[in-house]
């Protein structure tokens, strides 16, 4: 079978065609941003890739149509196949139908840290041998990839296909024919439901429409499977009392998982009560410690005990663009974070925080996504800022005024329009011994190695 896939760039839709191409389909794409690094990992695989929508591409005569959701009405491509009435269908369902339907899914969905906590998921079985396959939204350090398909490889099990499977649950909608969110055509055993804020202002009207979305998915959750859930959310709280068939674990209360500082020596894991071990590791905050309970609640349900699971999480390494360090110079270290959200920009910068206690501590922000943009959370960002010593915000891309929202950090906040008078800024600023964060969930201009670059002048 040949699929042509329309917006394969996307993390979701280029982790959906490698997986294509481990099974055995023929699998080319378009889109109309083809650079690297997903267009140099898909062409790796021998995937055919094509800058733009052209209508000529209807001349590739594929089996069918994979459609992402960057696809709107009105795109040449997506109008020939149409008035042609030419096979499509969105990537989700694709994945639903031809790979996912025989698999044990297990599925991270939330608002904030469901690619650090899917590759956590991964990694835990994978080390505790069950070989999973998994499609993330994110490249996690200790695989190199963001989706792979998952096969036992020793002689014992003749590379036959895990049954495991987790993926980022994304509450975003399908395809531009399909609003339902993507989680919705996963069918999971297993769910852990991190967080739930309002976001993607772009398609939700209000908390309560995305509150209506993952009562839907808790709808379709088997009772043999599990929900494990965050206790501290109101949210989570409002979604499961509409209505809820499976058993729940929670995670951040007394009477589910949590955690305790070890007086300095790493983190308590407790179970209602009981410690169950010590994790040791490098990752910084109290969310990716919320993160680790889940990922560990999640493994013990297909089966890992949870001393397996601690043992993991200390050779976990994080996620490329999650507190990634891009560089040192002068004694000056550089950060790479997708925080884009007030609550993530927070417990971020608290991290941070916790780690290098009074040091010089330098925020830089470029407010990209599609909430940001439209200046839903105007009111709450300079808050979210307020641990930063110093904050630099990019501001090319909103409509609204961010300065007047950052006007309660006083002077230590400064707006920019100019990418390259924004990194002599920030460049100025820094003295050795500082530590730079910045956050974005867009390339931003490639600003690290910018910054990098002047910084080695100074």
């Amino acid at each position: 079978m040949h699929i042509h896939i329309i917006g394969i760039c996307g993390t979701f839709m280029g982790g959906l065609a490698v997986l294509a191409h481990e099974l055995g389909y023929k699998v080319t794409g378009c889109d109309a941003h083809v650079y690297p690094p997903m267009s140099t990992q898909l062409e790796a695989q021998g995937i055919k890739l094509i800058q733009g929508y052209s209508a000529e591409q209807i001349q590739l005569q594929p089996d069918i149509f994979v459609i992402g959701n960057v696809v709107k009405r009105g795109n040449p491509l997506m109008e020939v196949i149409l008035n042609h009435n030419l096979p499509y269908i969105s990537g989700p369902q694709w994945l639903a139908e031809h790979l996912l339907k025989d698999k044990w899914v297990l599925a991270v969905a939330g608002t904030h840290g469901k690619t650090t906590t899917s590759s956590m998921l991964a990694w835990i079985l994978e080390y505790a041998g069950l070989c999973p396959g998994f499609l993330i939204g994110g490249i996690p350090e200790n695989f190199g990839i963001s989706a792979k398909l998952g096969t036992f490889n020793s002689s014992n099990h003749n590379s036959e296909p895990s049954p495991f499977f987790v993926i980022e649950a994304d509450e975003y909608d399908t395809a531009f024919f399909d609003k339902r969110s993507k989680f919705l055509h996963y069918c999971p055993r297993t769910v852990i439901l991190n967080n739930l804020e309002f976001d993607h202002a772009d398609i939700f009207q209000d908390l309560a429409a995305i509150e209506r979305q993952f009562h839907h998915l808790v709808r379709i959750i088997p009772s043999n499977g599990l929900i494990i859930a965050n206790g501290r959310e109101v949210s989570l709280q409002h979604v499961l009392a509409q209505g809820c068939w499976t058993p729940v674990e929670t995670f951040g209360t007394q009477d589910g998982w949590q955690t305790h500082s070890n007086n300095g020596n790493g983190t308590e894991i407790c179970f209602k009560g009981e410690s169950q071990g010590i994790l040791q590791w490098e990752l910084l905050g109290e969310h990716n410690n919320l993160n680790a309970l889940a990922a560990l609640s999640a493994a013990r349900h297909a089966g890992v005990p949870i001393k397996v699971g601690i043992a993991a999480l200390q050779q976990f390494k994080n996620v490329k663009r999650r507190m990634e360090v891009r560089g040192i110079v002068n004694n000056i270290t550089i950060y790479d974070d997708f925080a884009h959200h007030p609550t993530s920009i927070e417990t971020t910068l608290q991290g941070l925080r916790s780690k290098v206690k009074q040091a010089n501590i330098i925020a830089v922000l470029e407010p990209r996504s599609n909430t940001m943009k439209m200046g839903i959370w105007k009111n709450k960002l300079a808050a979210s800022l307020m641990i930063a010593d110093q904050v630099f915000c990019y501001t090319d891309h909103a409509d609204w005024n961010i300065a007047e929202a950052l006007k309660p950090l006083g002077n230590k906040a400064s707006c920019h329009t100019d990418l390259e008078q924004l990194v002599e800024a920030i460049s100025t600023a820094s003295q050795p011994g500082s530590f730079i964060l910045i956050m974005s969930n867009g390339s931003f201009g490639n600003i690290h190695k910018k910054l990098i670059t002047a910084l080695h002048k100074n």
